[in-house]
């Protein structure tokens, strides 16, 4: 897996744990945060936007585990992340994901690893926005 600092889309880490296939790359991506693989970087609005979707009824009806399990997850994550404030950045190609552009303008050297397919195709960041199967197998 590449060393390449990364921010992880919420899609990739709720990917990660629905899988049942566990050398998918969002199941090795969301591995390799719990193990600190890699460096990854989260702002605390990230984070939150983690939580909040990861105890949604439905996603939690999907994933089978406890609020306090999800919060176990999300402090170990925490606890290895590059916590980030985020900078001014051009507006995102859904505004929804506002909070992933604003962390990516905070440092040059920072790649989003995404499912998303707006912000696969996006032009502003081209260069920057990888997919899950791409991060791992290590092409920019």
């Amino acid at each position: 897996m590449s060393r390449t600092v990364v921010i992880v889309d919420t899609n990739v880490v709720v990917a990660g744990l629905l899988t049942a296939n566990e050398q998918s790359p969002v199941a090795r991506i969301l591995d390799g945060m719990l193990g600190a693989a890699f460096p990854f970087v989260l702002s605390e609005a990230l984070l939150a936007e983690y939580r909040r979707v990861l105890v949604r009824p439905g996603v939690r009806k999907l994933h089978r585990l406890t609020v306090a399990e999800v919060e176990t997850i999300l402090t170990d994550l925490a606890q290895h992340a590059i916590v980030l404030a985020p900078a001014t950045a051009p507006p995102a190609p859904d505004p929804g994901d506002q909070l992933l552009w604003e962390l990516l303008a905070a440092r040059a050297n920072l790649v989003l690893v995404t499912g998303d397919k707006r912000l696969l195709r996006d032009t502003v960041m081209q260069g920057r926005v990888n997919s899950a199967q791409a991060f791992v197998s290590g092409a920019r």
